[in-house]
């Protein structure tokens, strides 16, 4: 599978109350989203809280999802990890296990410059006969790839692909404009769920939306107007999904992936999707008042009658 554009949404990782893998929830997850229509799924990203799991728990999560899929859509593949070596041992395993693609950030903790990251980029590429696309998260990795730097290797050939969530949409709509003048060498997905509509006026080729979790048959929809040039469709879709992104805002007295992944594992639990709202250590699972606000949010916008 080559194709790689419409929605992936970044796979959530049901756990058990002891922390495991909760396959029975995890197949109900992947079978939804597929029948909703997605075209893709991105399994072990910052949604799959990838940088808090063991490499046995990423093989388990990973190989789990390929045999659920059974090559129904691409499955993308993160290999996230602090240097280049670790990302290409992760890069082989995710390739034996069957993915379709791997997602890569630039390194991080010792940071380098940009000729260190190109370079990164660049052995990967040499190393694993897949698909790369580059994880542009600078919230994490604290490094912003430049427009520049990620056509020179889309045109290159190292790149075929770019998961943005960075936020940056003037970075992003330049983006565009380069690989639309470049010959399109790479697929460009906006992670910024938010505002996706704008980012498909800027010419992106997907949506990578963590939300997609939660609803998406809402971003299917979205994408499917944009396709058709129903851009009445795509803003209202828009307007209905921003609201629905406020489960991650109504949480008190809880912060990062607490409330954002925390909040999409809630709703899913109240939808009937995930058993648990379980999050992996040290972070804790909403419980009390913060469920029913999430609650109140899903109910506000249809999702749960």
């Amino acid at each position: 599978m080559t194709d790689f554009s419409g929605i992936v949404p970044p796979v959530v990782t049901p756990l058990t109350k002891d922390g495991k893998l909760d396959k029975e929830s995890y197949k109900r997850h992947l079978e939804r989203m597929i029948a909703a229509g997605v075209d893709g799924l991105f399994v072990l990203g910052s949604s799959s809280e990838v940088a808090f799991l063991t490499d046995q728990m990423r093989r388990e999560v990973l190989k789990t999802a390929v045999e659920i899929v059974d090559h129904r859509v691409p499955v993308l593949g993160g290999c996230i990890d602090t240097e280049t070596m670790r990302v290409i041992e992760h890069a082989k395993e995710a390739k034996e296990l069957g993915v379709d693609a791997i997602v890569a950030t630039a390194p991080f903790y010792a940071l380098g410059g940009l000729a260190e990251i190109e370079r990164h980029f660049r052995l990967i590429h040499q190393a694993i006969d897949l698909p790369l696309f580059a994880y542009d998260i600078p919230v994490c990795v604290h490094v912003k790839l430049p427009v520049d730097l990620i056509i020179r290797l889309g045109k290159d050939g190292v790149l075929s692909g770019v998961k943005d969530s960075s936020g940056d949409d003037v970075s992003f709509r330049f983006r565009c404009q380069e690989n639309r003048d470049c010959g399109h060498p790479l697929t460009l997905l906006t992670g910024h769920e938010v505002v996706v509509d704008g980012a498909y006026m800027s010419g992106a080729d997907g949506c990578v939306p963590g939300l997609g979790n939660v609803d998406p048959e809402g971003y299917v929809r979205q994408w499917r107007a944009y396709q058709n040039g129903d851009w009445e469709t795509v803003r209202k879709e828009q307007d209905y999904l921003a609201r629905l992104m406020r489960i991650t805002a109504v949480p008190s007295g809880i912060q990062g992936y607490g409330a954002g992944v925390g909040g999409f594992k809630t709703a899913l639990q109240l939808l009937g999707v995930f058993n648990t709202n379980q999050v992996t250590e040290p972070v804790k699972a909403l419980e009390g008042e913060n469920v029913e606000r999430v609650r109140a949010v899903l109910e506000q916008v249809g999702l749960l009658k």
